[in-house]
């Protein structure tokens, strides 16, 4: 048998229903969920990061949700650190870790064991790239991204200024790209005897299920939540600020534009944003797709599936 520890990843992109399956898969193996999302670590945002509630678990223990400040910086080296300590307690309980999140690079860096070089004090260079940032804009940065390494600049949204600064921090620290490092690192073996279970549905279903997500955050007092964000001393700039939703409706409260503008923003962009998930997954290896139309949205065979894959990593 196999002397690694085993892990379950379940991930898919926004709103294709996880959360709910996650539950169900955790109770059938013993298992203990481990977020991998980059909003829902954070404290008081739980609206907009559709945060799953206490009553929602069922008994379930979940890590790495509403644990930082949303004036915390969190990253991928953070999150890697944050549930390597989290699983090390899931392990030693004798449970299994379920990795559960749309982040495709958090997984990829903790099932990969990534390493993304000295984690030193480059504070000065970041503080430099990101005065650049505010006078100049994410567009200035991308574009000096593109000249430097072109393949990080394809993969990484524009308006992504968290990624786009650590890249270019990444070329001045090492004088090599980024996407180079990632590729090597990415050849490696797994850290890790894994199922990786992408969920996805079909796209127009999907694409309804976000508007009406959105729709409902709205009704729940997505607005009001930003607003004491904004009165607890929380600005748009910060990197908790960045998520969808949050940074829409700043601008409303700040009069950049009315609120049906932000709306739209905000459901256009997490319809891109669940496209560049479903991307980011494809270019993953050993990922066993759960398309739900094909299980005839029976939640019952779709676990049933999944648990096919979970006793064959067992006997590893």
């Amino acid at each position: 048998m196999s002397c690694k520890n085993k892990l379950i990843i379940l991930t898919g992109p926004t709103a294709v229903g996880k959360t709910a399956l996650s539950i169900q898969l955790a109770k059938r193996i013993g298992g203990e969920i481990v977020s991998a999302d980059s909003m829902q670590v954070y404290k008081y945002m739980d609206i907009g990061s559709a945060k799953i509630e206490k009553e929602e678990m069922g008994g379930i223990s979940h890590h790495l949700i509403d644990i930082l400040d949303p004036g915390d910086e969190f990253h991928v080296f953070r999150f890697q650190e944050m549930a390597k300590e989290a699983m090390a307690g899931i392990y030693a309980r004798g449970h299994v870790p379920i990795i559960v999140g749309g982040t495709g690079f958090y997984i990829q860096a903790l099932l990969y064991d990534i390493s993304f070089g000295q984690e030193e004090d480059h504070s000065a260079i970041r503080e430099k790239l990101e005065m650049a940032a505010r006078e100049k804009g994410s567009a200035f940065l991308h574009a000096c991204l593109k000249k430097v390494d072109p393949e990080s600049a394809k993969i990484i949204h524009p308006n992504n200024q968290k990624r786009i600064i650590r890249a270019l921090e990444f070329y001045q620290l090492s004088k090599t790209p980024i996407s180079e490092h990632n590729k090597r690192e990415r050849e490696k073996e797994a850290a890790y005897d894994f199922c990786y279970f992408v969920l996805n549905d079909d796209r127009n279903l999907l694409y309804r299920k976000i508007d009406r997500r959105v729709d409902n955050m709205l009704e729940k007092g997505l607005v009001e939540e930003v607003r004491k964000l904004k009165e607890m001393g929380f600005s748009k700039d910060m990197v908790s600020m960045q998520g969808l939703g949050y940074k829409e409706i700043f601008s409303y409260l700040d009069g950049a534009c009315t609120l049906d503008e932000a709306v739209y923003l905000i459901k256009r962009d997490t319809r891109h944003f669940a496209k560049r998930q479903l991307t980011w997954f494809r270019r993953e290896r050993d990922v066993v797709w759960i398309e739900k139309q094909a299980f005839s949205y029976d939640e019952d065979k779709i676990l049933a599936c999944m648990m096919e894959h979970f006793d064959r990593l067992q006997k590893k």
